[in-house]
């Protein structure tokens, strides 16, 4: 087994901009590897099932069980229902349906991620849950038209495939979820929001684990389902959000709302795909531009550069993977090269990273570059440093392949999410500092901080990452 000590204890804030304006709100989020030992393999084998999800259709013949978010990264402390009971739910931008267990899932794990005791919602013990009904427009909406079959008040069924073939099954309801309210500096008052979801009563065996399982999924993807979009078009959020992950002293920031300090370049998102992609135009390695085809840009199924802060690596397709790094070691032409687990490729080098390897820049559309730094896409291994960037040509028979950038290449920046303008954009910035959010009602300028913990040693105090709200002041009387 690889040990890499990749020092990624990250923790945000999420932050939720109401259409008109409003006041911040929390709900804690943690990352799911704090605590305990990280290894490149461990890291790869989580991206390998998540892209399983994320290459639906692509010919990918990857090995590993379960669902891609299996082995979620970060997960959230959300309350349910009236009376509220508590909820441990995975962050996943790479979904939109918010899903947890239900009673009557017999095959539910009891117990979950170290040893968390799970919970299972019952729609019967809340005074504000609703079914939704095979009519509903919610579930004509994610249909895609109307039900066949539906008459009466029969339930809105979902049943969410994977691409390793594991699934979750169940109903939608409808409920609040509760999240805190900011009602000053790092002061918070509980509120809510009314949000529908699904009620899983059949898990395939796959997502039975109790190593990595969890009360269930919150999806903030891109598609109406997701809890962001419905909140949004209730008129109560924006869509816009971002996340700034610390990578050197740990924690961060992930914020939703309108973002309006630090000053953030944008790129275009490439229309009708269902992730959040942007067309990739040159690579420089050392402020020289690989030769690369302009075709090697906008070939393959799943177009231009996926953005995933729930991928923990960075994959290119063989046809850029390979000039890169042979450009890369060429700045060490005397290195001696070794292969560990049959994977990596690692070398001993005695100085220092930064100063003796280059730099690599990612150019996009409208102007906007990506820069990764040495000490970033290479980690240490006991006296030797190994290569971070993964060849996604090399788990595949189709060349033109997927790109996915994950937390080895957006660690360190804060990248934005317009879904309103569909534009993506980011910055190089200090991520343990505070960014700028705009109350659209006053116009005043809120600074938001980052936040992390350390030591946790329960799942209940490694609650350690904020999902902040802006919210209409008109919420507070509702």
């Amino acid at each position: 087994m690889v040990k890499f000590e990749l020092g990624y204890f990250l923790f945000f804030i999420l932050i939720i901009g109401t259409a008109n304006g409003g006041i911040e709100g929390v709900i804690k989020v943690n990352y799911k590897f704090s605590g305990s030992e990280r290894t490149l393999t461990a890291l790869k084998a989580h991206d390998e099932k998540r892209h399983l999800r994320l290459l639906a259709g692509v010919d990918l013949p990857i090995g590993g069980t379960g669902r891609p978010d299996s082995v979620g990264l970060y997960y959230a402390k959300i309350g349910i229902g009236t009376p509220s009971n508590d909820y441990y739910v995975q962050v996943d931008t790479g979904s939109d349906i918010m899903w947890v267990n239900c009673v009557g899932c017999d095959q539910c794990p009891r117990r979950g991620y170290h040893g968390l005791e799970l919970a299972f919602y019952n729609r019967k013990d809340s005074l504000s849950g609703k079914l939704i009904s095979c009519g509903h427009q919610f579930c004509k909406d994610v249909n895609g038209g109307s039900v066949s079959g539906c008459y009466g008040n029969n339930s809105c069924y979902f049943n969410e495939n994977y691409g390793d073939g594991s699934y979750s099954m169940g109903y939608f309801v409808e409920d609040v979820v509760q999240y805190d309210l900011v009602s000053g500096d790092l002061k918070t008052n509980s509120t809510n929001g009314t949000v529908i979801f699904g009620c899983g009563g059949t898990q395939s065996v796959d997502l039975r684990s109790s190593d990595d399982a969890l009360d269930g999924v919150l999806g903030f993807g891109k598609s109406n389902s997701s809890m962001l979009s419905q909140l949004a078009s209730s008129g109560k959020v924006k869509k816009m959000f971002a996340h700034c992950l610390d990578g050197v002293n740990g924690g961060g920031i992930f914020a939703i709302g309108n973002v309006v300090k630090p000053k953030v370049t944008m790129t275009p998102l490439v229309p009708n795909q269902q992730y959040y992609n942007v067309n990739m135009t040159a690579v420089e390695v050392g402020f020289q531009s690989l030769n690369l085809s302009a075709e090697v840009f906008t070939n393959g199924v799943n177009k231009g550069v996926i953005i995933d802060s729930g991928s923990t690596l960075a994959y290119l397709p063989e046809v850029i993977y390979g000039p890169l790094v042979k450009k890369i070691l060429s700045w060490q032409p005397d290195l001696r090269l070794r292969t560990v687990n049959d994977e990596y490729t690692c070398f001993g080098y005695s100085g220092s990273v930064d100063d003796g390897f280059p730099q690599v820049n990612f150019h996009f559309e409208n102007s906007l570059s990506l820069r990764v730094r040495p000490h970033e896409y290479l980690f240490p291994f006991e006296d030797l440093f190994c290569i971070g960037w993964q060849n996604s040509g090399s788990l595949s028979r189709d060349k033109w392949n997927l790109t996915v950038f994950g937390d080895l290449v957006l660690s360190n920046k804060l990248v934005l999410y317009d879904l309103e303008k569909q534009a993506i954009g980011w910055t190089e910035y200090n991520c343990s500092s505070s960014i700028g959010l705009k109350d659209e009602i006053t116009g005043s300028v809120h600074l938001v901080g980052a936040h992390s913990l350390s030591g946790a040693s329960s799942v209940t105090a490694q609650m350690a990452l904020l999902l902040v709200a802006l919210l209409h002041y008109s919420l507070l009387n509702r």
